[in-house]
Protein backbone atom coordinates (compact mmCIF):
# COMPACT_ATOMS: atom_id res chain seq x y z
CA UNK A 1 0.00 0.00 0.00
CA UNK A 2 0.97 3.47 -0.67
CA UNK A 3 1.40 6.27 2.02
CA UNK A 4 -2.33 7.75 1.77
CA UNK A 5 -3.62 3.83 2.63
CA UNK A 6 -1.01 3.68 5.97
CA UNK A 7 -2.39 6.83 7.51
CA UNK A 8 -4.25 5.22 10.57
CA UNK A 9 -7.36 6.93 10.49
CA UNK A 10 -8.40 6.20 7.66
CA UNK A 11 -7.29 2.72 7.93
CA UNK A 12 -10.28 2.37 9.80
CA UNK A 13 -12.34 4.26 8.24
CA UNK A 14 -12.03 1.81 4.83
CA UNK A 15 -12.30 -1.47 6.98
CA UNK A 16 -15.44 -0.06 8.46
CA UNK A 17 -17.23 0.56 5.37
CA UNK A 18 -15.58 -2.27 3.67
CA UNK A 19 -16.54 -4.68 6.02
CA UNK A 20 -19.94 -3.38 7.61
CA UNK A 21 -22.10 -5.81 7.98
CA UNK A 22 -18.93 -8.42 9.01
CA UNK A 23 -19.10 -9.64 12.86
CA UNK A 24 -15.86 -7.29 14.52
CA UNK A 25 -16.13 -7.95 18.22
CA UNK A 26 -17.27 -10.82 20.64
CA UNK A 27 -17.18 -10.46 24.34
CA UNK A 28 -16.07 -14.32 25.54
CA UNK A 29 -18.46 -15.89 27.35
CA UNK A 30 -21.72 -13.39 26.47
CA UNK A 31 -24.20 -13.26 23.57
CA UNK A 32 -22.41 -9.58 22.75
CA UNK A 33 -21.06 -9.16 19.00
CA UNK A 34 -20.79 -6.17 17.36
CA UNK A 35 -20.57 -5.85 13.34
CA UNK A 36 -18.25 -3.25 12.43
CA UNK A 37 -21.20 -1.30 11.54
CA UNK A 38 -22.48 -1.78 15.39
CA UNK A 39 -19.04 -0.55 16.42
CA UNK A 40 -18.97 2.25 14.91
CA UNK A 41 -22.82 3.36 15.81
CA UNK A 42 -21.30 3.48 19.21
CA UNK A 43 -17.78 5.16 17.93
CA UNK A 44 -20.00 7.45 16.60
CA UNK A 45 -22.44 7.95 20.28
CA UNK A 46 -18.78 8.80 21.69
CA UNK A 47 -17.82 11.03 19.88
CA UNK A 48 -21.44 13.26 20.45
CA UNK A 49 -20.20 12.34 24.11
CA UNK A 50 -16.99 13.98 23.63
CA UNK A 51 -18.04 17.06 22.05
CA UNK A 52 -20.65 17.69 24.82
CA UNK A 53 -17.90 17.29 27.09
CA UNK A 54 -15.78 19.73 25.35
CA UNK A 55 -13.34 17.54 24.33
CA UNK A 56 -10.55 18.87 21.86
CA UNK A 57 -8.17 17.54 19.60
CA UNK A 58 -5.16 16.87 21.58
CA UNK A 59 -6.92 16.30 24.55
CA UNK A 60 -6.24 13.46 26.60
CA UNK A 61 -9.02 10.82 27.39
CA UNK A 62 -7.95 7.67 29.47
CA UNK A 63 -9.14 4.34 29.47
CA UNK A 64 -9.27 1.12 32.40
CA UNK A 65 -10.83 -1.94 32.54
CA UNK A 66 -10.61 -5.39 31.29
CA UNK A 67 -10.80 -6.53 27.45
CA UNK A 68 -14.17 -5.62 26.50
CA UNK A 69 -16.31 -4.12 23.47
CA UNK A 70 -16.54 -0.74 25.12
CA UNK A 71 -13.14 -0.71 26.05
CA UNK A 72 -12.30 -0.39 22.45
CA UNK A 73 -15.21 1.47 21.64
CA UNK A 74 -13.48 4.33 23.51
CA UNK A 75 -9.84 3.51 21.86
CA UNK A 76 -11.14 4.43 18.56
CA UNK A 77 -13.76 6.53 19.23
CA UNK A 78 -10.98 8.96 20.97
CA UNK A 79 -8.15 8.79 18.19
CA UNK A 80 -10.63 8.87 15.44
CA UNK A 81 -11.81 12.06 16.80
CA UNK A 82 -8.61 13.52 17.31
CA UNK A 83 -7.74 12.98 21.24
CA UNK A 84 -5.46 11.33 22.62
CA UNK A 85 -5.59 7.81 24.31
CA UNK A 86 -4.19 6.86 27.74
CA UNK A 87 -4.85 3.30 28.10
CA UNK A 88 -4.15 2.00 31.52
CA UNK A 89 -3.44 -1.58 32.75
CA UNK A 90 -6.30 -3.08 34.67
CA UNK A 91 -3.49 -4.73 36.86
CA UNK A 92 -2.37 -1.42 38.16
CA UNK A 93 -3.50 -0.48 41.70
CA UNK A 94 -5.33 2.70 42.12
CA UNK A 95 -2.22 4.88 43.43
CA UNK A 96 -0.84 4.33 40.40
CA UNK A 97 -4.39 4.93 38.27
CA UNK A 98 -4.42 8.13 39.87
CA UNK A 99 -1.45 9.03 39.49
CA UNK A 100 -1.24 8.20 35.17
CA UNK A 101 -5.26 10.31 35.14
CA UNK A 102 -3.09 13.28 36.45
CA UNK A 103 0.39 13.15 34.95
CA UNK A 104 -1.62 12.89 31.56
CA UNK A 105 -4.02 15.11 31.94
CA UNK A 106 -7.11 13.28 30.96
CA UNK A 107 -9.90 15.02 30.58
CA UNK A 108 -12.34 11.98 30.82
CA UNK A 109 -11.51 8.72 32.38
CA UNK A 110 -13.62 5.29 31.15
CA UNK A 111 -13.15 2.65 33.31
CA UNK A 112 -15.07 -0.75 34.59
CA UNK A 113 -16.63 -0.67 38.00
CA UNK A 114 -14.78 -2.84 39.90
CA UNK A 115 -11.53 -0.82 39.27
CA UNK A 116 -13.13 2.48 40.49
CA UNK A 117 -14.02 1.14 43.78
CA UNK A 118 -10.47 2.24 44.56
CA UNK A 119 -10.09 5.73 43.50
CA UNK A 120 -11.93 8.90 45.24
CA UNK A 121 -13.00 11.33 42.76
CA UNK A 122 -10.97 14.06 44.79
CA UNK A 123 -8.00 12.45 43.80
CA UNK A 124 -8.44 13.43 40.15
CA UNK A 125 -9.62 17.03 40.45
CA UNK A 126 -8.79 17.82 36.45
CA UNK A 127 -11.40 14.69 35.14
CA UNK A 128 -14.57 16.23 33.93
CA UNK A 129 -16.64 12.75 34.11
CA UNK A 130 -15.93 8.79 34.62
CA UNK A 131 -18.04 7.02 32.50
CA UNK A 132 -18.50 3.38 33.49
CA UNK A 133 -17.09 0.60 30.90
CA UNK A 134 -20.06 -1.43 32.30
CA UNK A 135 -22.69 -0.47 30.63
CA UNK A 136 -21.69 3.67 30.54
CA UNK A 137 -23.68 5.04 32.79
CA UNK A 138 -21.91 8.58 34.41
CA UNK A 139 -20.01 7.48 37.57
CA UNK A 140 -19.23 10.92 38.49
CA UNK A 141 -19.40 14.50 37.06
CA UNK A 142 -17.89 17.75 36.72
CA UNK A 143 -20.88 18.71 34.09
CA UNK A 144 -24.32 18.60 33.84
CA UNK A 145 -25.51 15.17 33.90
CA UNK A 146 -28.29 15.53 31.65
CA UNK A 147 -25.69 15.92 28.67
CA UNK A 148 -23.95 13.06 28.93
CA UNK A 149 -26.31 10.43 30.48
CA UNK A 150 -27.02 7.50 27.81
CA UNK A 151 -30.40 8.21 26.99
CA UNK A 152 -29.32 12.31 26.01
CA UNK A 153 -27.09 10.88 24.11
CA UNK A 154 -29.19 8.85 21.92
CA UNK A 155 -31.51 11.16 21.78
CA UNK A 156 -28.86 13.43 20.33
CA UNK A 157 -27.75 10.51 18.02
CA UNK A 158 -31.07 10.12 16.38
CA UNK A 159 -31.60 13.55 15.99
CA UNK A 160 -28.08 13.96 13.82
CA UNK A 161 -29.10 10.82 11.71
CA UNK A 162 -32.61 10.72 11.68
CA UNK A 163 -32.50 8.48 8.71
CA UNK A 164 -30.18 5.83 10.80
CA UNK A 165 -26.32 5.35 10.28
CA UNK A 166 -24.79 3.75 7.56
CA UNK A 167 -21.61 3.07 5.81
CA UNK A 168 -21.94 5.85 3.65
CA UNK A 169 -22.25 8.67 6.58
CA UNK A 170 -19.36 7.33 8.29
CA UNK A 171 -16.36 10.08 8.00
CA UNK A 172 -13.25 10.44 10.29
CA UNK A 173 -11.73 13.34 10.17
CA UNK A 174 -8.03 13.32 8.58
CA UNK A 175 -5.27 13.24 11.24
CA UNK A 176 -1.21 12.83 10.26
CA UNK A 177 0.05 9.96 11.27
CA UNK A 178 2.70 12.15 12.99
CA UNK A 179 0.05 13.65 15.56
CA UNK A 180 0.04 12.06 19.13
CA UNK A 181 -1.99 8.70 18.99
CA UNK A 182 -1.51 7.73 22.41
CA UNK A 183 0.52 7.59 25.57
CA UNK A 184 1.16 4.07 27.10
CA UNK A 185 2.26 3.95 30.55
CA UNK A 186 5.00 0.99 30.90
CA UNK A 187 4.85 -1.25 33.23
CA UNK A 188 8.45 -2.19 33.28
CA UNK A 189 10.28 -4.51 36.03
CA UNK A 190 12.64 -1.54 37.34
CA UNK A 191 9.40 0.21 39.58
CA UNK A 192 9.16 3.30 37.98
CA UNK A 193 5.98 3.76 35.02
CA UNK A 194 6.89 6.01 32.19
CA UNK A 195 4.22 7.85 29.72
CA UNK A 196 5.17 6.19 25.99
CA UNK A 197 4.20 9.06 23.23
CA UNK A 198 3.34 7.19 20.43
CA UNK A 199 2.37 9.18 17.60
CA UNK A 200 -0.08 7.40 15.08
CA UNK A 201 2.55 6.70 12.65
CA UNK A 202 4.04 3.44 14.98
CA UNK A 203 0.55 2.36 15.48
CA UNK A 204 0.38 2.19 12.01
CA UNK A 205 3.68 0.50 11.51
CA UNK A 206 2.44 -2.71 13.27
CA UNK A 207 -0.32 -2.61 10.90
CA UNK A 208 1.76 -2.17 8.15
CA UNK A 209 4.08 -5.61 8.75
CA UNK A 210 1.07 -7.67 10.18
CA UNK A 211 -0.68 -7.32 6.70
CA UNK A 212 2.18 -7.26 4.55
CA UNK A 213 3.61 -10.64 6.67
CA UNK A 214 0.05 -12.55 6.13
CA UNK A 215 -0.56 -12.15 10.09
CA UNK A 216 -4.40 -10.91 9.80
CA UNK A 217 -6.70 -10.96 6.84
CA UNK A 218 -10.42 -10.79 6.37
CA UNK A 219 -12.51 -13.14 8.58
CA UNK A 220 -9.67 -13.94 10.48
CA UNK A 221 -9.85 -15.11 14.06
CA UNK A 222 -8.47 -13.67 16.97
CA UNK A 223 -8.92 -14.92 21.25
CA UNK A 224 -7.45 -11.30 22.74
CA UNK A 225 -6.59 -12.64 26.30
CA UNK A 226 -3.46 -10.37 26.17
CA UNK A 227 -4.88 -6.66 28.21
CA UNK A 228 -5.76 -4.41 25.27
CA UNK A 229 -4.21 -1.74 27.43
CA UNK A 230 -0.65 -3.49 27.04
CA UNK A 231 0.94 -2.10 23.32
CA UNK A 232 1.37 -6.23 22.76
CA UNK A 233 -2.04 -7.51 22.46
CA UNK A 234 -3.63 -4.24 21.69
CA UNK A 235 -1.62 -3.99 18.21
CA UNK A 236 -2.13 -7.52 16.71
CA UNK A 237 -5.22 -8.71 18.66
CA UNK A 238 -7.24 -5.45 17.71
CA UNK A 239 -5.69 -2.60 15.73
CA UNK A 240 -3.78 -5.11 12.99
CA UNK A 241 -7.62 -7.32 12.74
CA UNK A 242 -9.88 -5.06 13.06
CA UNK A 243 -8.12 -2.80 10.17
CA UNK A 244 -8.20 -6.05 8.31
CA UNK A 245 -11.99 -7.31 8.71
CA UNK A 246 -11.01 -10.05 11.18
CA UNK A 247 -12.98 -10.70 14.05
CA UNK A 248 -11.66 -11.08 17.71
CA UNK A 249 -13.02 -13.01 20.21
CA UNK A 250 -12.38 -10.62 23.86
CA UNK A 251 -11.18 -12.85 27.21
CA UNK A 252 -11.62 -10.02 30.35
CA UNK A 253 -11.27 -13.24 32.72
CA UNK A 254 -7.86 -13.94 33.76
CA UNK A 255 -6.28 -16.25 30.80
CA UNK A 256 -5.58 -19.49 32.93
CA UNK A 257 -4.82 -22.65 30.27
CA UNK A 258 -8.07 -24.11 31.30
CA UNK A 259 -10.36 -20.91 30.00
CA UNK A 260 -7.97 -20.54 26.81
CA UNK A 261 -7.92 -23.96 25.67
CA UNK A 262 -11.14 -23.85 26.36
CA UNK A 263 -11.77 -20.69 23.87
CA UNK A 264 -9.31 -22.06 21.33
CA UNK A 265 -11.50 -25.23 20.99
CA UNK A 266 -14.56 -23.01 20.58
CA UNK A 267 -12.80 -20.19 18.38
CA UNK A 268 -10.30 -21.94 16.24
CA UNK A 269 -8.43 -19.03 15.97
CA UNK A 270 -5.90 -18.36 12.59
CA UNK A 271 -3.47 -17.24 14.59
CA UNK A 272 -2.56 -16.77 17.99
CA UNK A 273 -0.34 -14.17 19.93
CA UNK A 274 0.67 -15.50 22.99
CA UNK A 275 3.45 -14.95 25.85
CA UNK A 276 5.88 -17.29 26.92
CA UNK A 277 4.66 -18.59 30.09
CA UNK A 278 1.12 -19.53 28.75
CA UNK A 279 2.53 -21.70 26.39
CA UNK A 280 5.02 -23.23 29.25
CA UNK A 281 2.22 -23.99 31.61
CA UNK A 282 0.30 -26.05 28.75
CA UNK A 283 3.59 -27.64 27.39
CA UNK A 284 4.31 -28.86 30.66
CA UNK A 285 0.87 -30.00 31.69
CA UNK A 286 0.16 -31.81 28.11
CA UNK A 287 3.49 -32.37 26.94
CA UNK A 288 5.89 -33.45 29.42
CA UNK A 289 4.34 -36.20 31.54
CA UNK A 290 4.20 -37.46 28.11
CA UNK A 291 7.81 -37.71 26.74
CA UNK A 292 9.24 -38.27 30.22
CA UNK A 293 7.57 -41.98 30.62
CA UNK A 294 8.74 -45.05 28.62
CA UNK A 295 8.17 -45.99 25.56
CA UNK A 296 8.14 -42.07 24.40
CA UNK A 297 10.84 -41.41 26.42
CA UNK A 298 12.95 -44.28 24.51
CA UNK A 299 11.22 -43.51 21.16
CA UNK A 300 12.65 -39.98 20.69
CA UNK A 301 15.91 -40.95 21.30
CA UNK A 302 15.79 -43.69 18.41
CA UNK A 303 16.69 -41.48 14.46
CA UNK A 304 13.87 -42.13 12.22
CA UNK A 305 11.36 -43.40 14.62
CA UNK A 306 11.17 -40.08 16.78
CA UNK A 307 9.52 -38.39 13.54
CA UNK A 308 6.72 -39.84 14.31
CA UNK A 309 6.39 -39.42 18.36
CA UNK A 310 7.24 -35.43 17.14
CA UNK A 311 4.30 -35.41 14.49
CA UNK A 312 1.51 -37.01 16.76
CA UNK A 313 2.82 -34.98 19.75
CA UNK A 314 2.73 -31.43 17.46
CA UNK A 315 -0.77 -32.38 16.17
CA UNK A 316 -1.73 -32.97 19.64
CA UNK A 317 -0.80 -29.97 20.72
CA UNK A 318 -1.97 -27.49 17.50
CA UNK A 319 -5.43 -29.53 17.94
CA UNK A 320 -5.47 -28.44 21.93
CA UNK A 321 -5.37 -24.79 20.29
CA UNK A 322 -7.91 -25.11 18.32
CA UNK A 323 -6.18 -26.83 14.90
CA UNK A 324 -7.03 -23.79 12.78
CA UNK A 325 -4.42 -21.35 13.75
CA UNK A 326 -1.03 -20.52 11.02
CA UNK A 327 1.64 -20.29 13.47
CA UNK A 328 1.33 -19.23 16.95
CA UNK A 329 3.40 -15.69 18.18
CA UNK A 330 5.28 -15.58 21.12
CA UNK A 331 6.56 -12.18 22.78
CA UNK A 332 6.87 -9.96 25.57
CA UNK A 333 9.33 -12.08 28.08
CA UNK A 334 12.02 -14.81 27.40
CA UNK A 335 10.98 -17.95 26.70
CA UNK A 336 12.64 -21.05 28.12
CA UNK A 337 15.05 -22.65 25.66
CA UNK A 338 14.46 -25.76 26.53
CA UNK A 339 10.66 -25.34 25.81
CA UNK A 340 11.55 -24.06 22.20
CA UNK A 341 14.43 -26.20 21.71
CA UNK A 342 11.36 -29.30 21.65
CA UNK A 343 9.26 -27.20 20.11
CA UNK A 344 11.27 -26.19 17.04
CA UNK A 345 12.27 -30.14 17.33
CA UNK A 346 8.62 -31.27 16.55
CA UNK A 347 8.27 -28.60 14.05
CA UNK A 348 5.28 -26.43 15.87
CA UNK A 349 4.20 -23.46 14.05
CA UNK A 350 5.61 -20.79 16.51
CA UNK A 351 7.74 -17.65 16.24
CA UNK A 352 9.22 -15.45 19.18
CA UNK A 353 9.10 -11.99 18.28
CA UNK A 354 10.68 -9.12 20.27
CA UNK A 355 9.99 -5.49 21.21
CA UNK A 356 8.87 -3.17 23.64
CA UNK A 357 6.22 -0.38 24.26
CA UNK A 358 8.13 2.17 22.96
CA UNK A 359 7.91 0.84 19.68
CA UNK A 360 4.31 0.15 19.80
CA UNK A 361 5.46 -2.54 20.50
CA UNK A 362 7.17 -4.58 17.49
CA UNK A 363 10.95 -4.67 16.73
CA UNK A 364 11.87 -8.04 15.17
CA UNK A 365 10.02 -10.88 14.22
CA UNK A 366 10.30 -13.65 11.08
CA UNK A 367 7.29 -15.93 10.75
CA UNK A 368 7.30 -19.20 11.21
CA UNK A 369 7.03 -20.17 7.28
CA UNK A 370 9.84 -17.54 6.51
CA UNK A 371 12.56 -19.58 8.11
CA UNK A 372 12.93 -18.63 11.71
CA UNK A 373 15.22 -19.93 14.20
CA UNK A 374 16.19 -21.12 17.47
CA UNK A 375 16.31 -19.21 19.96
CA UNK A 376 16.13 -16.06 17.64
CA UNK A 377 13.26 -13.06 18.03
CA UNK A 378 13.84 -13.13 14.04
CA UNK A 379 14.80 -10.04 12.01
CA UNK A 380 13.83 -6.44 11.84
CA UNK A 381 10.76 -5.41 10.57
CA UNK A 382 11.85 -4.74 6.80
CA UNK A 383 11.40 -1.38 5.86
CA UNK A 384 10.05 -0.45 8.96
CA UNK A 385 12.46 -1.05 12.40
CA UNK A 386 16.77 -0.99 12.22
CA UNK A 387 18.68 -2.61 14.83
CA UNK A 388 22.02 -2.49 15.57
CA UNK A 389 24.26 -3.39 18.92
CA UNK A 390 26.04 -1.07 20.62
CA UNK A 391 29.40 -1.32 21.93
CA UNK A 392 29.62 -5.69 21.39
CA UNK A 393 32.31 -7.40 23.14
CA UNK A 394 34.41 -10.25 22.11
CA UNK A 395 30.94 -12.67 21.48
CA UNK A 396 29.07 -9.32 19.82
CA UNK A 397 27.30 -9.06 22.59
CA UNK A 398 26.05 -5.42 23.49
CA UNK A 399 23.12 -3.36 24.06
CA UNK A 400 20.68 -3.55 21.30
CA UNK A 401 19.41 0.02 19.90
CA UNK A 402 17.07 0.50 17.49
CA UNK A 403 15.46 3.27 15.41
CA UNK A 404 12.20 3.28 12.30
CA UNK A 405 8.75 3.86 12.05
CA UNK A 406 7.29 2.37 15.27
CA UNK A 407 9.29 4.45 17.13
CA UNK A 408 8.09 6.49 20.03
CA UNK A 409 8.79 9.91 20.29
CA UNK A 410 9.34 10.35 23.83
CA UNK A 411 8.69 9.87 27.30
CA UNK A 412 5.71 12.28 28.09
CA UNK A 413 6.76 15.52 30.53
CA UNK A 414 9.88 13.74 30.80
CA UNK A 415 12.57 15.16 29.52
CA UNK A 416 15.49 13.85 31.29
CA UNK A 417 14.40 10.08 30.83
CA UNK A 418 13.56 10.68 26.79
CA UNK A 419 17.43 12.25 26.78
CA UNK A 420 18.72 8.99 28.22
CA UNK A 421 16.30 6.83 25.97
CA UNK A 422 18.28 8.12 23.13
CA UNK A 423 21.76 7.64 21.99
CA UNK A 424 22.84 11.35 21.08
CA UNK A 425 22.90 10.26 16.69
CA UNK A 426 19.06 9.03 17.50
CA UNK A 427 19.11 5.42 18.22
CA UNK A 428 16.61 4.01 20.54
CA UNK A 429 18.72 2.07 23.66
CA UNK A 430 16.11 -0.92 24.95
CA UNK A 431 18.21 -1.61 28.09
CA UNK A 432 18.37 -5.44 26.68
CA UNK A 433 21.63 -7.29 25.29
CA UNK A 434 21.90 -9.22 22.29
CA UNK A 435 23.96 -9.98 19.44
CA UNK A 436 23.04 -10.29 15.69
CA UNK A 437 24.06 -13.19 13.25
CA UNK A 438 25.55 -12.80 9.63
CA UNK A 439 21.67 -13.17 8.21
CA UNK A 440 20.44 -10.40 10.81
CA UNK A 441 18.89 -12.47 13.14
CA UNK A 442 18.49 -11.29 16.69
CA UNK A 443 19.25 -13.45 19.99
CA UNK A 444 18.43 -11.28 22.94
CA UNK A 445 20.97 -12.47 26.32
CA UNK A 446 19.27 -10.46 29.10
CA UNK A 447 18.95 -7.13 30.21
CA UNK A 448 21.76 -4.36 31.17
CA UNK A 449 20.45 -4.23 34.71
CA UNK A 450 19.70 -7.73 35.17
CA UNK A 451 23.49 -8.33 33.90
CA UNK A 452 25.40 -9.51 36.69
CA UNK A 453 29.41 -9.46 37.26
CA UNK A 454 31.20 -12.66 37.95
CA UNK A 455 34.37 -12.55 40.43
CA UNK A 456 36.87 -12.08 37.58
CA UNK A 457 34.25 -9.37 35.78
CA UNK A 458 32.37 -12.34 33.83
CA UNK A 459 29.27 -11.02 31.89
CA UNK A 460 26.45 -13.74 34.04
CA UNK A 461 23.27 -13.51 32.53
CA UNK A 462 20.72 -14.49 35.29
CA UNK A 463 17.70 -14.80 32.54
CA UNK A 464 19.73 -18.03 30.98
CA UNK A 465 20.38 -19.74 34.47
CA UNK A 466 16.91 -19.41 35.82
CA UNK A 467 15.88 -20.78 32.53
CA UNK A 468 17.60 -23.95 33.67
CA UNK A 469 15.85 -24.26 37.23
CA UNK A 470 12.21 -23.45 35.29
CA UNK A 471 12.34 -26.47 33.60
CA UNK A 472 13.49 -28.89 36.83
CA UNK A 473 10.24 -30.73 37.75
CA UNK A 474 8.63 -29.57 40.88
CA UNK A 475 9.51 -25.41 40.01
CA UNK A 476 7.49 -23.12 39.02
CA UNK A 477 8.92 -20.35 38.61
CA UNK A 478 13.38 -18.84 39.89
CA UNK A 479 14.99 -15.87 40.41
CA UNK A 480 18.93 -15.61 40.55
CA UNK A 481 20.23 -12.75 42.32
CA UNK A 482 23.62 -12.04 43.83
CA UNK A 483 24.67 -11.58 46.87
CA UNK A 484 27.29 -8.80 48.52
CA UNK A 485 29.79 -11.42 48.59
CA UNK A 486 29.15 -12.03 44.75
CA UNK A 487 27.55 -15.42 45.38
CA UNK A 488 24.34 -16.23 43.45
CA UNK A 489 21.69 -17.85 44.74
CA UNK A 490 18.38 -18.67 43.93
CA UNK A 491 15.12 -17.99 44.65
CA UNK A 492 12.63 -20.64 43.94
CA UNK A 493 8.97 -20.73 44.15
CA UNK A 494 8.02 -24.82 44.23
CA UNK A 495 5.39 -25.97 42.18
CA UNK A 496 3.08 -26.91 45.48
CA UNK A 497 0.50 -28.26 43.36
CA UNK A 498 3.04 -31.10 42.04
CA UNK A 499 4.84 -31.27 45.55
CA UNK A 500 1.74 -32.04 46.97
CA UNK A 501 0.28 -34.49 44.40
CA UNK A 502 3.35 -36.63 44.99
CA UNK A 503 2.94 -36.59 48.90
CA UNK A 504 6.40 -35.02 49.36
CA UNK A 505 7.55 -33.77 52.88
CA UNK A 506 9.18 -30.36 53.54
CA UNK A 507 12.40 -31.72 54.20
CA UNK A 508 12.12 -34.08 51.19
CA UNK A 509 11.46 -30.56 48.96
CA UNK A 510 14.59 -29.34 50.70
CA UNK A 511 16.73 -32.11 50.00
CA UNK A 512 15.69 -32.29 46.05
CA UNK A 513 15.95 -28.74 45.42
CA UNK A 514 19.84 -29.35 47.06
CA UNK A 515 19.82 -32.11 44.71
CA UNK A 516 18.28 -29.73 41.60
CA UNK A 517 20.95 -27.12 42.63
CA UNK A 518 23.66 -29.58 41.71
CA UNK A 519 22.35 -30.47 38.59
CA UNK A 520 21.97 -27.13 36.99
CA UNK A 521 25.68 -26.19 38.48
CA UNK A 522 27.14 -29.00 36.34
CA UNK A 523 25.57 -26.98 33.67
CA UNK A 524 27.03 -24.08 33.92
CA UNK A 525 30.48 -22.56 34.10
CA UNK A 526 32.24 -22.12 37.33
CA UNK A 527 31.91 -18.30 37.63
CA UNK A 528 27.69 -19.00 37.21
CA UNK A 529 27.47 -21.54 40.29
CA UNK A 530 24.53 -21.17 42.44
CA UNK A 531 25.68 -21.63 46.06
CA UNK A 532 22.80 -21.24 47.74
CA UNK A 533 18.97 -21.86 47.28
CA UNK A 534 16.03 -20.50 49.22
CA UNK A 535 12.53 -21.40 48.98
CA UNK A 536 9.76 -18.74 47.89
CA UNK A 537 6.13 -19.89 49.62
CA UNK A 538 4.49 -18.09 46.16
CA UNK A 539 4.75 -16.69 42.81
CA UNK A 540 6.31 -13.52 42.17
CA UNK A 541 5.08 -10.28 41.67
CA UNK A 542 4.75 -9.90 38.04
CA UNK A 543 3.80 -7.12 35.10
CA UNK A 544 0.66 -7.88 33.15
CA UNK A 545 2.78 -9.18 30.33
CA UNK A 546 4.42 -11.25 32.69
CA UNK A 547 7.65 -10.23 33.51
CA UNK A 548 8.74 -10.73 37.46
CA UNK A 549 9.00 -7.49 38.87
CA UNK A 550 12.89 -8.21 39.93
CA UNK A 551 13.50 -4.94 42.06
CA UNK A 552 10.99 -6.13 44.44
CA UNK A 553 13.02 -8.71 45.16
CA UNK A 554 16.98 -7.37 44.70
CA UNK A 555 17.21 -6.88 48.73
CA UNK A 556 16.28 -10.31 49.61
CA UNK A 557 19.67 -12.03 49.64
Amino acid sequence: MHEEQYNFVKIFERSFKENWELPAITDYGTDVTLTYGQLAINIEKLHILFKECGVKKNDKIAVMGKNNSNWIAVFLATVTYGAVIVPILQDFRANDAIHIVNHSGAKLLFISDINWEGIDLDQIPKVLAVVSLNDWHPISLALDPQKINYESIAQKFKAKHPEGYWAKDLHFDERSNEEIGSINYTSGTTGFSKGVVMPLNGLAGNIRYARNAGLVSRNSRHVAFLPLAHAYGCAFDFLACLSAGGHTWLIGRTPSPKILLKAFAEIKPTIILSVPLILEKIYKKMIVPQIQQPPVSWVLKVPFLDEVVCSKIREQLVQAFGGEFRQMIIGGAPMNPEVEAFLYRIKFPMSVGYGMTECAPLITFTPYDMGSKLYSCGRALPGIMEVKILNPNEQGIGEVVVRGENTMTGYYKNPQATKEAFTEDGWLRTGDLGQVDADGFLYIKGRCKTMLLGPSGQNIYPEEIEAKINNMPFVLESLVLQQEDNRLVALICPDYNEVDASGMTREELNAYMEDARKQVNSELASYEQISIVKLYPHEFEKTPKKSIKRFLYSNMV
